[in-house]
């Protein structure tokens, strides 16, 4: 399984321990660790977590583009936050 190597340049631009990452996402270091060297398979909710907290696309940490951009979000889901 290939790392991803993406989600940990991200964190490592903000200057984000994976100890201070893995606070913000609800998860203890070592889980997140895990996760960011693919030693354990990433939950789908925890990547989109991880795509909304640095505002990029899920396809954009899997390295399915080279886009940051995000794509816009479904009305319901827009409503729901109001």
């Amino acid at each position: 399984m290939q790392k991803y190597r993406r989600i940990r340049d991200l964190r490592e631009d903000k200057d984000m321990s994976q100890a201070a990452l893995a606070a913000e996402l609800g998860l203890t270091q070592r889980t997140y660790s895990r996760y960011e060297n693919a030693d354990s398979m990433m939950p789908l909710d925890i990547l989109i977590k991880i795509a909304d907290y640095h505002n990029v696309s899920v396809d954009y940490l899997l390295e399915r583009t080279d886009s940051l951009k995000r794509y816009p979000r479904k009305r319901k889901e827009r409503e729901r936050e109001y």
